[in-house]
């Protein structure tokens, strides 16, 4: 018979299991898909690009709903870390529990089980995720999304950008296992902004502000 000790140790996989459901029921609800409908504006997967994220929503015109979704998107990934921070407070800065949320939150946003596993492209969320997990990767992440955004007009040069900043970021601060995290987050980003690089390279993106 296993020593009690065993039996604890057999169980820690069970708080992080349960941070990572929480973080991908938070991160996998579509805002800018319900925000759209609620305002009448049809179904935002058959808007512009068909993403679910803040950019296409300011393709129909309504720019509080894009501001609304690209709050509300950052704003789930980070309830998700804080909540489960406040349910397995750790003495440490970044815990196995908030790691698990992050990474809930950022897949449940890009594949979102009540879309099919079609969801957005990540960069409102991992802003978020980046903000509740070390708050001064957060604000470095902002800052380049914002710079590179307005020197290029390209929305999707501004969260690679930021994206590409946040492991480097993180690894400056001493924050490893952070870093191995966000370069996850970013090798995902890229990926599902793969048609945003063809078309760069095309020279068809599309600016913000263009009406593409």
């Amino acid at each position: 018979m296993g020593s009690r000790g065993d039996d604890v140790d057999g169980a820690n996989w069970i708080a992080p299991a349960i941070a990572l459901l929480i973080g991908y029921l938070a991160g996998s609800i579509p805002f800018g898909v319900l925000l759209v409908r609620l305002a009448g504006a049809g179904d935002l997967r058959a808007i512009g690009s068909g993403n679910i994220g803040a950019t296409n929503v300011l393709r129909t015109g309504r720019k509080g709903l894009a501001v609304a979704t690209l709050v509300l998107d950052a704003a789930k990934g980070a309830v998700a870390v804080l909540l489960v921070s406040r349910l397995w407070p750790h003495s440490e800065l970044v815990s196995d529990e908030m790691i698990a949320a992050a990474g809930g939150a950022f897949l449940g946003h890009l594949y979102p089980v009540w879309l099919r596993f079609q969801g957005g492209k990540g960069v409102a969320t991992y802003l978020g995720l980046a903000l509740a997990m070390h708050w001064p990767c957060g604000v470095v992440f902002a800052a380049v999304w914002i710079s590179a955004l307005l020197i290029t007009r390209f929305s999707s040069v501004g969260g690679m950008s930021a994206a590409v900043m946040a492991p480097v970021t993180a690894a400056l601060y001493g924050l490893f296992s952070l870093a191995i995290l966000f370069l996850v987050f970013t090798l995902l980003l890229l990926w599902k902004h793969r048609s945003n690089l063809e078309r760069l390279l095309a020279g068809t993106e599309p600016r913000v502000g263009s009406g593409g």
